[in-house]
């Protein structure tokens, strides 16, 4: 799966002729799993219809700052379409455009959007030869890069003038290769291994029923999501849960026990550099399972429990480089209950819920969480969608991880 997999990708064309090389970039980056939109200069037009770029990214493409609907003019909102973007490609990138960038000119829709761009910007210059050369385009090439701006380089080769030499578009294909590798080698935890644990284990009391919690997964799904993005290679070892994770760099090792859960964690955790422990392990079993559904005869039904294996604590105690995290859900007492769990279990970091936050623990899409390390040093979050907890989170293991 490429990195650019679920992106919102912005392309911004502007009028050179190697703007007819545009459709297969686009077709590049749908095919690579992102989402795309178009905006064009006006005299881009001229070299590309917006009809075919607006057929292959499947969204209408915008070229001016109004469009005509219902006899009536309707603006086109710059603001909204920066801030849609993940990641902003202005190829080709002319002289004309790149000049303007560098000043601040806002003449056209492509320009103000990008003066309101939050998110990357990538541009891929298109000129002739000696316009590529000329000391205004290499000062634009210097101050957009002082911006932040990331320019592709041009390729050697004939242009459109007749002449050889740089100046030419990069290929769609080294396009998307450029932009991948630069995410790639930016990403915080590229080259690092991850165990997430997540959801519940069922405990059998027979081969129908068992002894298990309400945990769905999300947390721990959403945590593994987020450290894949972030460049991990991820093993997702998860109880019994309907969430699903399609990323190359998750490998999802589905279990049913805490036994199960322990086996599979300590066959990974010496290769990792990281281990959060997310599941709602259960804490005890049936001691005595039966090999057949208990009837139901009496009143009344007795089982004898049985602690199960302490996975959280077994990892402490032969832990060595690892990073270590732990989860405590708890109703009352939380902070000192938090405390004592990260002491007794020698964790590096533990992440405390309360089931008295209204939103917060098992089954929502949101959580509310409390981060405590070894310092001792307390972070609270407001309630936050999931996706974003797991960012907090990531965010706090990687600030300890480079301090």
């Amino acid at each position: 799966m490429s990195v650019l997999s679920g992106k919102h990708i912005l392309l911004g064309i502007t009028a050179g002729i190697a703007a007819y090389k545009t459709a297969s970039l686009v077709r590049l980056f749908i095919k690579a799993g992102a989402q795309v939109k178009v905006v064009m200069t006006p005299a881009a037009k001229d070299f590309i219809t917006p009809l075919t770029l607006s057929t292959l990214s499947k969204n209408p493409v915008v070229s001016s700052f109004t469009h005509e609907e219902d006899d009536n003019a309707v603006w086109n909102n710059h603001v909204e379409l920066g801030l849609w973007a993940d990641l902003f490609i202005i190829a080709p990138a002319t002289a004309n455009t790149l000049s303007k960038m560098a000043h601040g000119t806002s003449d056209n829709i492509l320009l103000a959007t990008y003066l309101s761009a939050k998110c990357p910007v990538y541009f891929a210059p298109a000129m002739d030869l000696d316009m590529y050369k000329h000391p205004s385009t290499l000062d634009s090439f210097k101050t957009l890069k002082s911006f932040g701006n990331i320019m592709i380089p041009a390729a050697s080769g004939e242009l459109a003038s007749g002449l050889v030499g740089e100046g030419r578009m990069a290929e769609p294909e080294d396009i998307v290769s450029f932009i991948e590798s630069d995410i790639l080698k930016k990403l915080p935890l590229r080259g690092n291994k991850i165990l997430i644990t997540a959801g519940p284990t069922y405990e059998a009391i027979d081969p129908v029923r068992f002894i298990g919690n309400h945990s769905s997964g999300k947390m721990g799904f959403e945590i593994a999501k987020v450290a894949a993005d972030f460049g991990a290679e991820v093993f997702l070892i998860s109880g019994p849960t309907h969430q699903k994770v399609h990323h190359s760099l998750i490998t999802v090792i589905p279990v049913t026990s805490a036994s199960e859960m322990y086996q599979a964690v300590h066959e990974y955790f010496e290769e990792v550099d990281i281990a959060i422990l997310s599941a709602a392990v259960a804490d005890f079993k049936p001691k005595d399972i039966a090999s057949q559904k208990i009837k139901k005869t009496d009143a009344a039904l007795t089982l004898e429990l049985e602690k199960t294996q302490d996975i959280l604590a077994s990892l402490g105690k032969i832990k060595k480089h690892q990073y270590l995290v732990g989860f405590a859900l708890e109703t009352n007492n939380e902070l000192e209950n938090a405390k004592d769990k990260l002491e007794r279990k020698n964790l590096d970091l533990i992440v405390l819920n309360s089931l008295n936050d209204p939103g917060a623990g098992f089954k929502s899409d949101t959580n509310k969480i409390t981060l405590i390390d070894k310092a001792k040093l307390i972070q609270s979050f407001e309630l936050k969608s999931k996706s974003e907890v797991a960012r907090d989170i990531l965010n706090k293991i990687i600030g300890d991880l480079h301090a």
